[in-house]
């Protein structure tokens, strides 16, 4: 059959959205990029936030009208949504043909036979999906980048989140069969390899083995770039600034959400650290691993949260002065320890802190930008950019994808996947232009 799927969330859903590709490409289906085509549809939805459910019940409800004006026959919808809200979904949202979680990722082709039979069905198993074992998986990024997904589940308990209740605790893969997927990828042309999890840091705790050695193992691979996700701030050890300081395949970037940094609410939360401490880290970081990039995430208007706790917030940013920055607001989140909270904060001063914080680190990054003005960077290209098939798209080394910005540079005879070296011509808050540098 002809099946189209619409992913949304994170990278680690990417992950299970490539997995159920894979699963559908062994099973003979063909794959469509146009949903308008496609004669069922899947959605794998992102349930985190509350930003994230609207986004995701819009994209069912979509979907589920290309049953009257496209050729869809069935809507099949999973992930984290699903996993969350499995019989709400399932009793307001009729239109929903089948439903899985996040654990059913090689049942999707078995669950579509039972749909194109005329069933409405509903599937949830006890057990986890085992990313152990050896699956097929289709790349939605590209033959030169993809994500490798290394654990799943938290051990964190913060108070604003709910991935341990979706995704259960932490449970590493086997360093021998990330190890076996990394060798797949790396001999299918993939030059930037970014490694992920809940917790990333985490990896190995709970198998006896640890990031330090996963990511020595796959430095030995020889890939072009490895980029290290979603740290934990007390899981930024020596041995690991040293890794990443003395290993040239080893991206220098460090990607650390703290979320906040008034000790105040930072207890709230049921985080580690203060202000203080955190300074000492990242210019711990700094000192350790020069040149290194770093990327955090904040959350404003938590419960609690003062003018003063958040003036400090705005204080760490401007004399940290961090390469990238995500802003979030607080989103009550039930089965969340925060949801409830007495001193919940009104949605404008959220949003009145939301802009400031924005602005703030706009005009910080614009700042850092123009720092590499003149500057020659190496850049993996990626794409003809949307506004102009004369100009490319790629990143340099301190660009995450997706989550930062990229660098423009005049397309001549280039193409997705080649590394380039750039000279920095000019700078926005977020992109830079650049021009290849004759070789």
């Amino acid at each position: 059959m002809k099946i189209g799927i619409v992913s949304l969330g994170c990278a680690k859903n990417l992950v299970d959205t490539e997995i159920v590709l894979g699963f559908l490409s062994v099973a003979k289906h063909e794959i469509v990029s146009d949903p308008m085509e496609a004669e069922i549809i899947i959605v794998n939805t992102c349930g985190f936030i509350e930003a994230a459910k609207e986004e995701s019940i819009n994209a069912i409800l979509e979907m589920a009208e290309l049953k009257e004006t496209g050729n869809c026959i069935g809507l099949v919808v999973m992930g984290c949504l699903s996993q969350r809200y499995a019989q709400e979904l399932w009793i307001e949202i009729p239109e929903i043909d089948a439903m899985i979680g996040t654990n059913e990722l090689d049942l999707v082709s078995e669950v579509i036979e039972q749909l194109a039979s005329g069933e409405r069905i509903l599937r949830k198993r006890e057990g986890f999906f085992d990313y152990n074992q050896v699956y097929p998986r289709l790349s939605t990024t590209g033959s030169y980048f993809a994500y490798l997904k290394v654990a799943e589940g938290c051990n964190h308990s913060c108070a604003f989140c709910v991935i341990p209740t979706i995704r259960g605790k932490l449970r590493s893969r086997s360093l021998e069969s990330v190890l076996a997927e990394a060798q797949r990828l790396k001999e299918q042309g993939v030059q930037e390899l970014a490694v992920i999890a809940q917790d990333t840091t985490a990896y190995g705790r709970d198998t006896g083995t640890s990031i330090v050695e996963l990511l020595t193992a796959l430095a030995a691979l020889d890939f072009s770039w490895i980029r290290l996700l979603y740290t934990y701030p007390t899981s930024i050890t020596d041995d690991l600034l040293q890794l990443l300081s003395g290993t040239p395949n080893l991206v220098k970037y460090v990607d650390l959400p703290l979320q906040h940094v008034s000790e105040n609410v930072l207890r709230r939360m049921r985080r580690p650290g203060s202000y203080g401490s955190t300074k000492r880290l990242i210019e711990k970081i700094r000192e350790r691993v020069p040149g290194v990039t770093i990327r955090s995430s904040f959350i404003v208007g938590f419960p609690g949260e003062t003018d003063e706790d958040f003036r400090e917030l705005l204080t760490f940013l401007t004399e940290m002065r961090l390469n990238h920055v995500g802003i979030f607001k607080y989103s009550r989140e039930e089965n969340s320890a925060a949801f409830d909270y007495a001193d919940q904060i009104d949605d404008e001063t959220k949003a009145a802190r939301f802009r400031e914080t924005m602005s703030l680190q706009q005009k910080l990054s614009h700042e850092l930008n123009q720092e590499l003005v003149g500057q020659e960077l190496e850049v993996l290209l990626e794409f003809p950019s949307e506004e102009s098939e004369l100009v490319m798209v790629g990143r340099h080394q301190g660009q995450a994808p997706d989550v930062d910005g990229v660098v423009y540079i005049g397309r001549g005879t280039l193409k997705p996947g080649q590394m380039v070296t750039v000279r920095i011509t000019e700078a926005h808050a977020y992109d830079l232009v650049g021009e290849e540098v004759d070789s």
